[in-house]
């Protein structure tokens, strides 16, 4: 099972909306004959890889994957439908998928054909691995990454706005490759004006990320590497009292848009969630950001540190109001993970926030 998640990991980022499978054929003498992975949606799912790697030499042996095969004609035919074709008798699947179409379904084809079938080795460690995908499919909408770089003393710019850069070379490449196993990454109107960001993962992934601004009135500049497309797709989500000259502008620039009925992060991320995105990245501003966490739209922060002093009274923060009035009720007690890793001079603090569905 170790060696099928290894395999699933391969594609992360990659195969949204479908989750990162691996699988590997034992013989019936216990050798390895046959192991793959999907590599993206619409191509050969990881069992299927696996067991035409086998052939033969499956009959009679055993199947590692690391979620449950489906049972459903989608852009592939059903992984059951191979998994009993091939002969093996001895199926061991690390987690069920909660995809309504399976969901259990498909362990019970198998059981009903007389294939030995166990749940469970490597659960925790799919579960991690799949985490983007089981939260859109258990809340309806992309798992949530909130990133942000501050100096030592809690500050993301000077008092006169500048930023760049903040962090070390070894923490940017981090974030570059972190935006890789994303399908979209999120700023505001104010980040835009500011920073004139690219938002790409500077080649590591293919098809780059898509790039989001949320702007509720579109008060953006008229030229921005936003507005190039051709390294990456961008959409502009706003709100409906956008101004129609501020509408045609982005439409003359060939930008899609979106209209948000209020414009919040919880209905952005419900249309992302439609299209097709597992896991999006924020790299917003205060205000977004406070929005985002409000709304249940982060499950995980990572927060570069780094070992410089900025100063200022009136200071840039990571976070707009969060609302809160003592320090008992702060988010540190709702953390289920956290690490810490060390990026050239700077430091990156990971935690995950508890989700309310586990």
């Amino acid at each position: 099972m170790d060696r099928a998640l290894r395999l699933a990991g391969l594609a992360d980022g990659l195969t949204s909306p479908n989750p990162l499978v691996g699988a590997v054929v034992l013989s019936a003498a216990g050798e390895l004959v046959g192991e793959g992975y999907h590599r993206k949606a619409g191509e050969a799912h990881a069992e299927l890889m696996a067991l035409q790697q086998a052939g033969s030499k499956a009959k009679g042996g055993s199947l590692y994957v690391t979620l449950e095969p489906c049972c459903h004609q989608g852009r592939t035919p059903p992984c059951t439908d191979a998994v009993l074709s091939s002969g093996v008798k001895r199926v061991v699947v690390a987690i069920a998928d909660p995809n309504p179409l399976v969901a259990g379904k498909g362990l019970m084809l198998l059981r009903e054909a007389g294939i030995e079938v166990e749940l469970g080795e490597g659960a925790e460690a799919a579960k991690k691995q799949n985490s983007a995908f089981l939260h859109r499919i258990n809340t309806g909408k992309p798992e949530g990454i909130l990133k942000w770089a501050m100096s030592l003393d809690g500050r993301t710019a000077l008092p006169n706005g500048a930023s760049q850069w903040i962090s070390g070379p070894e923490a940017r490449s981090w974030v570059h490759q972190l935006r890789s196993r994303c399908d979209a990454v999120i700023v505001g109107g104010g980040t835009v004006r500011a920073d004139d960001p690219l938002l790409t993962s500077r080649g590591r992934r293919t098809p780059e990320p898509l790039r989001v601004v949320v702007s509720r009135e579109l008060n953006l500049p008229p030229k921005a590497q936003l507005w190039n497309q051709e390294l990456a797709p961008t959409l502009v989500a706003h709100g409906p009292g956008a101004a129609a000259e501020k509408i045609a502008l982005l439409d003359q620039l060939g930008i899609e848009r979106l209209q948000l009925n209020q414009c919040k992060p919880q209905q952005l991320m419900e249309a992302l969630a439609s299209r097709d995105c597992n896991r999006v990245l924020w790299e917003c501003g205060p205000e977004l950001a406070a929005s985002a966490i409000g709304q249940g739209c982060v499950q995980h922060i990572a927060a570069v540190i780094a070992p410089k002093l900025l100063g200022g009274i009136a200071a840039c923060t990571p976070l707009g109001d969060l609302g809160l009035s003592s320090i008992p009720n702060t988010f540190e007690q709702k953390y289920s993970a956290t690490s810490l890793q060390v990026l050239g001079q700077d430091l990156l603090w990971q935690a995950q926030i508890k989700s309310s569905y586990t």
